[in-house]
């Protein structure tokens, strides 16, 4: 099990290549969810080539986003949202974090929605109930071992990923014609915008816990190979099953709507290669629940010991956090399974509400305003350098959660001026620009970042 949580990594203790990033992101994004995710943007009325063209858009633009979080791991040695208190405060961190798990409950809540179904068809058993079950049972125990065990999955997620997605789009094109899937339909400017919010979304939403898994790369790790290997893992293995769910989406009465995992499981051709096929949906979403359930642990221990300066957790601590997190994670997918796909598509654009003000703001912070350059043992002191509450950050935070309102597109609301662009959500992007451009200049003014990168002692040998 491991030892560590949102304390420093020992240069003594550090290890890995950048290879790992690649890996682990990958095999994450190479998972059903991201299929569905990609299916979406055709449901709602793109055609399948310009959803893939949108997405891609998507996924590098947010992709780009989360992995400048993940070149932070190697030089901090931190979690990610811990070192929100130097943007916000010790207490004020408190505030994106909340709001942060709320979020990652729901999350890993729709994926064991969808990993239950693909354990119960690998039973032969109907009870809904067991999969989602066993499922979180599994989640718990990678997730309590920690940071190489999942990144262990992350490389057995890859290769499961790539061979059983390759299988079932031979299958797929070899049924229907890719001339008979694409180009059926003309550009609509406000399906391709939903197509590129999708991609983007998908991406952003990591951004708050990338850093937990490059933390142990060595100091010395190049923050653009950390980078590249993380935005690469990322988008490549996104766009590989979201292009493969606009696929499935455009295939005439296809009955994926109806029941994702069945239909995976029926055009695998049933039998043992329809097992295979549900291990590989079971290996995929098992890896990036435990990504939710280890970044939501790191988030309410990072939350909880804002008031106690505490940095380490024992081991019974450890499991009771990752228990509490994923016994209501269970709890919700049992009680909120029905009508999955339209839901999923208001959570992940309104995920991104919350997700844009708080990675402009960080990244800002990081590498324009402190120039990489953080107190950490500031981080654990509400009287130290970064104080309890940072009110620059905290209001711009609100205002770019507020100004987004009427750039929504949701079944909920639509505001104004998504209704003037036909119904294209461009939230995000107006979430990124105006909080990084309010935060930016009043930022400069206030901001005390140390003259040098300052480590705890005994944190580094060299």
């Amino acid at each position: 099990m491991e030892q560590r949580s949102i304390d420093v990594i020992p240069d003594d203790e550090r290890h890995g290549s950048p290879r790992s990033q690649f890996t682990l992101w990958f095999g994450a994004n190479m998972q059903i969810t991201a299929v569905v995710d990609g299916a979406l943007a055709v449901v709602f009325g793109a055609d399948a080539l310009w959803a893939i063209i949108g997405l891609l858009i998507g996924n590098l633009a947010g992709g780009a986003v989360m992995a400048l979080h993940s070149a932070q791991g190697p030089r901090l040695g931190l979690p990610q949202m811990i070192s929100s208190r130097a943007q916000f405060g010790v207490y004020g961190a408190v505030v994106p974090l909340v709001l942060v798990v709320i979020l990652y409950l729901g999350f890993a809540a729709t994926g064991t929605v969808l990993a239950g179904q693909a354990v119960n068809q690998i039973l032969g058993i109907a009870a809904a109930p067991v999969g989602i079950v066993v499922f979180g049972v599994l989640t718990a125990v990678v997730a309590v071992l920690g940071y190489r065990w999942i990144h262990v999955l992350g490389r057995v997620s890859t290769v499961v990923g790539i061979v059983g997605f390759t299988y079932l789009a031979f299958r797929l094109l070899s049924a229907n014609g890719l001339g008979t899937l694409i180009g059926l339909k003309p550009f609509d400017g406000a399906t391709f915008l939903l197509a590129v919010s999708l991609g983007a979304g998908w991406q952003l939403t990591f951004g708050p816990y990338v850093a937990d898994y490059s933390r142990y790369l060595p100091r010395a790790t190049e923050e653009r190979t950390t980078f590249h290997a993380t935005l690469w893992g990322s988008v490549l293995g996104s766009q590989w099953s979201m292009t493969f769910g606009a696929l499935i989406a455009a295939v005439p009465a296809s009955g994926f709507l109806d029941h994702q995992v069945g239909f995976l499981g029926d055009l695998a051709g049933g039998g043992l290669v329809a097992i295979a096929i549900y291990l590989v949906i079971v290996v995929g979403k098992l890896t990036v629940n435990c990504l939710n359930a280890y970044g939501g642990f790191m988030c309410l221990l990072t939350a909880v010991t804002s008031t106690t300066r505490s940095a380490r957790v024992s081991r019974a601590g450890r499991i009771a956090f990752i228990g509490g997190f994923l016994l209501v994670s269970v709890l919700i997918a049992l009680l909120a399974s029905a009508d999955f796909l339209g839901n999923f598509k208001n959570f992940v654009l309104a995920l991104l509400m919350v997700f844009t003000p708080w990675s402009a703001i960080n990244l800002v912070d990081y590498y324009l305003i402190s120039r990489e350059r953080v107190d950490i043992p500031a981080l654990y002191d509400p009287d130290g350098r970064y104080g309890r509450w940072n009110r620059v950050a905290l209001v711009t935070y609100a205002i770019g959660i507020v100004v987004q309102v009427p750039f929504m597109a949701q079944t909920l609301y639509t505001g104004p001026i998504a209704d003037a662009l036909g119904g294209a959500d461009v939230s995000w992007i107006v979430g990124l620009v105006v909080t990084a451009g309010i935060y930016y200049p009043l930022a400069r003014r206030t901001a005390r970042p140390p003259a040098d990168m300052i480590y705890p002692a005994g944190a580094l040998t060299g």
